[in-house]
């Protein structure tokens, strides 16, 4: 109650799920939505489990955001070095953004964020951005994860090039080193190729749109 007092509508409540995890169905999902103002689905973290996003045991969540019109943010992504080795399910087969296809086919108005944008399958994520333009990437923590010059050169630079630069989040996905956050922000601020423009799309105007935030 003291944080909620501080930080005011500054950070926005969002739900996260796990199949096999959490215990929340879709009524009690739609009574958070409803009653305690949740606005996002998510981060939904199936991956770790070696759960597609397209798993039926999760339509019945999809069509409830789908309905009450809140996006949902799912983790795809390849993870820390080494991550088999503490969670064996999780496996980078499912960081492909075209596993996300047969969801969008059968809830076509359902606005998806794909979390650590999918890397490193730049390609894949570029052909679903061109197709569903409900599709929104977030770079959580991955900018300091590679050496900046590949992540600027190979995904970053990329993604902008291809004409999706009003489809990139910011994140900073930094739980366990916050020091980073500082990083992450010099990395798209110091991003030689990016205008102002493009930088405050990253930064908020991007994700205010997603969120159906005031632009303001």
């Amino acid at each position: 109650m003291f944080l909620q007092e501080r930080i005011g509508k500054q950070i926005i409540r969002s739900s996260q799920y796990r199949i096999g995890r959490d215990s929340i169905d879709p009524d009690s999902l739609r009574s958070l939505v409803k009653n305690h103002d949740f606005k996002v689905l998510g981060e939904i973290s199936n991956q770790y489990e070696g759960i597609a996003p397209s798993d039926s045991r999760m339509h019945p969540y999809y069509a409830l955001a789908e309905e009450l019109n809140i996006p949902i943010a799912i983790h795809m992504g390849s993870g820390l070095p080494g991550h088999f080795y503490f969670e064996p399910k999780m496996t980078p087969l499912l960081s492909n953004p075209l596993e996300l296809e047969p969801i969008i086919r059968k809830f076509p108005k359902l606005r998806i964020s794909v979390m650590h944008y999918g890397e490193p399958f730049i390609d894949e994520l570029i052909a679903m951005m061109g197709n569903f333009p409900q599709i929104y990437a977030d770079i959580g923590g991955i900018q300091v994860y590679y050496p900046r010059e590949y992540f600027y050169e190979y995904h970053l630079k990329k993604l902008v090039s291809a004409g999706f630069g009003k489809h990139i989040m910011f994140g900073s996905d930094m739980i366990l080193f916050p020091e980073l956050l500082g990083r992450a922000i010099e990395v798209i601020n110091e991003a030689p190729f990016l205008s102002m423009e493009q930088k405050e799309d990253i930064f908020y105007n991007n994700a205010a749109r997603f969120l159906n935030l005031d632009a303001k």
